[in-house]
C-alpha cells in the first residue's frame, strides 16, 4: 500500500511517519511512506508518484488540504483521502470531496491501525476486480467487469470500456496481456485485440459481434481456438441452468406496466456503469448510489422494483445496509458483490437479501437471475410506494408519509388507476371509462369533480410535490416523485 502524508506540523508528520512505519512492518512490508511539508509539494509530485492512500492536514499555508484534495481528485478518482485536523468543524467540507475517513489530533495507534486494515483489505479485494491505468489525462481505475475490449492502433493501446467510454494507454498491449490473460473471461483473438467473452453476443467466420454492436477481427488461424475457448467459458454457467429455465417461461409473459426501476447500489464507480449498462440495455430504469446513506435517501424518496446492493461498501457493509433498506422499501433486494465464499453469501440471505449474485456472472445469467426474482416477487405485490405515497391494494389505503389519507372508494380507484401507468396522459373519456365503466357519458363533468377533490387531498397533505397533473388539453397524468 503506497502511502503518503501532507502535513506543515513536524511534530505531527513525525508521529504519523512513526506508527505508518510500526504497522507496515509488523504486517511484513517494507515501510513505504512519502511525507510532505505542504500542499504544493505533495501536488508537484504527483506528476510522477501514485498513491493508494493520502492523509492531508487540513489546515495548511498556502493551499488547504482540501484544495489539494479538490486537484487530486481531478487526476485520481479512486484514492483513498483521510483528513487530520485538531478540530471536527472541518469534516462535513472533507466529505464534499470523497473522503476515506477523518482524524483528529494528535492521531494514536488505536484510531490509525484499524484504518489501515480496512484500507488495506479493500485494496487487496479490489486488485482482484481490476487494475490502475495511469495515462496522460490522469489516473483512472479499470475494471475487469467493464472492460469490453482492448484495441491496438498505430502502436497505442485503447481500452474500451462497455459504458462508452475510451482510455488510451501509454503501454505496450503486452502489459496487459500479462494482466488480462491470466483470466477465464479475457482472450486474445488477435495481434492487436483482446476480449472480454462476457461481452461475446455472436462468433462469426472472420470476426466477433459483442453485445454493444462492435465487430473485432479473428485472426485466422486463432477461429477454433477462439470457438473452443467461448464454449468453455459459456459451459461454467451450466450450474445455474435453472434460473435460465424459469426466465424462459417468464419472457413468454407480456409486460404492461412499463419498464422496471431498480436501485444499483456500489461504491465503485466503473461496476456501478457496467452492471447498470446491462440492466438498461434489457430497458430498465437504474438509480445508481455510491453508499447506504444514497441508497436510503432514494429508497425513500422513490419506488423500486428491485435493489442491487454491493457488500463491501465502505463505511457500512451491505448486510447492515439491507436490513435499513427493508423498512424503506417493500422491492426485492439482491446482494451482488464479488466475494464468493458460501459463509458470506449465507449471511446475505439471513440479512434478507432474496438472492446473491457474483460478480463473476456473466452478462446474461446476471439479466436472467434479476428478471427471474422481480416476476417472482411481483406475482403477489400488493403494495407500491411512489416516494412518500404508498398505496395498499388489499387494504385499499392510501398513506402520505405514513399518514393515512381520507380518501373515498373512487379517489382511491383514480389514484391507483392513474399510478399504474405513471407519466401516461389520460384522458377524460379514458378515465371515465376505467372508473364509471357501463354508465351514459357525462361530457368529462364527473372526472373533473372526483380528480379536483383527490388533487386537493393529495396536495394538502404533500405541499412538495404534485403526484397529479393536468395536461393542458389532454387530460390527467400521475407523476411519482423524481428528485
Amino acid at each position: 500500500m503506497r502511502i503518503a502524508v501532507c502535513d506543515d506540523d513536524e511534530m505531527e508528520l513525525t508521529r504519523l511517519s512513526r506508527l505508518i512505519g510500526e504497522y507496515q512492518t509488523g504486517h511484513g512490508a517494507e515501510p513505504v511512506c512519502r511525507l510532505y511539508h505542504n500542499g504544493t509539494d505533495f501536488l508537484c509530485d504527483l506528476k510522477a508518484e501514485q498513491f493508494d492512500l493520502v492523509f492531508l492536514d487540513i489546515l495548511m499555508p498556502g493551499v488547504s488540504g482540501v484544495q489539494v484534495a479538490q486537484e487530486l481528485r481531478e487526476t485520481d478518482k479512486n484514492v483513498k483521502i483521510v483528513f487530520i485536523s485538531s478540530s471536527p468543524e472541518f469534516a462535513l467540507e472533507s466529505y464534499s470531496v470523497g473522503a476515506y475517513h477523518y482524524l483528529i489530533k494528535p492521531v494514536e495507534g488505536g484510531s490509525l491501525f484499524p484504518l489501515l486494515d480496512r484500507a488495506e483489505s479493500e485494496l487487496s479485494g479490489r486488485e482482484g476486480r481490476g487494475f490502475v491505468l495511469r495515462n496522460r489525462k490522469g489516473i483512472v481505475w479499470i475494471s475487469y467487469a467493464n472492460l469490453e475490449y482492448v484495441e491496438v492502433i498505430n502502436k497505442k493501446v485503447f481500452l474500451h470500456m462497455a459504458d462508452g467510454v475510451i482510455h488510451e494507454a501509454t503501454t505496450a498491449l503486452a502489459e496487459y496481456e500479462g494482466k488480462l490473460l491470466g483470466r477465464p473471461e479475457f482472450l486474445k483473438i488477435h495481434r492487436s485485440y483482446l476480449i472480454n467473452l462476457r461481452y461475446v453476443r455472436e462468433i462469426g467466420s472472420n470476426c466477433v459481434l459483442t453485445g454493444n454492436g462492435h465487430s473485432i477481427p479473428i485472426a485466422r488461424q486463432r477461429r477454433n481456438d477462439v470457438q473452443e475457448a467461448y464454449m468453455r467459458f459459456v459451459n461454467r454457467t451450466e450450474a445455474d441452468s435453472v434460473f435460465q429455465a424459469q426466465t424462459a417461461v417468464f419472457q413468454q409473459q407480456k409486460r404492461t406496466d412499463g419498464p422496471w426501476r431498480i436501485l444499483l447500489v456500489d461504491d465503485d464507480a466503473g461496476e456501478r456503469g457496467f452492471w447498470a449498462g446491462i440492466l438498461r440495455f434489457h430497458g430498465c430504469v437504474v438509480q445508481c448510489a455510491g453508499n447506504g446513506a444514497e441508497a436510503l435517501a432514494l429508497a425513500a424518496q422513490e419506488s423500486f422494483d428491485c435493489v442491487l446492493l454491493d457488500v463491501m461498501i465502505p463505511g457500512e457493509n451491505g448486510f447492515s445496509i439491507c436490513e435499513n433498506l427493508m423498512v424503506q422499501t417493500r422491492a426485492p433486494i439482491i446482494f451482488l458483490s464479488c466475494l464468493t465464499e458460501p459463509d458470506r453469501q449465507l449471511e446475505g440471505f439471513a440479512a434478507g437479501g432474496i438472492d446473491y449474485i457474483t460478480k463473476d456472472t456473466p452478462p446474461e445469467l446476471f439479466w436472467a437471475k434479476v428478471e427471474t426474482r422481480i416476476k417472482l416477487a411481483q406475482c403477489d405485490r400488493t403494495q407500491f410506494r411512489y416516494g412518500p405515497l404508498l398505496l395498499d391494494l388489499s387494504g385499499r389505503r392510501a398513506l402520505m408519509d405514513g399518514r393515512e389519507l381520507s380518501l373515498t372508494s373512487v379517489e382511491f380507484d383514480l389514484l391507483w388507476r392513474l399510478s399504474e401507468q405513471a407519466e401516461h396522459i389520460f384522458t377524460t373519456e379514458e378515465i371515465f371509462d376505467l372508473i364509471w365503466s357501463g354508465q351514459p357519458w357525462d361530457g368529462g363533468q364527473t372526472v373533473q369533480v372526483h380528480m379536483s377533490r383527490l388533487r386537493r387531498k393529495l396536495e394538502r397533505a404533500w405541499e412538495k410535490h404534485h403526484f397529479i397533473e393536468t395536461v393542458w388539453g389532454q387530460g390527467y397524468r400521475f407523476v411519482p416523485v423524481t428528485d
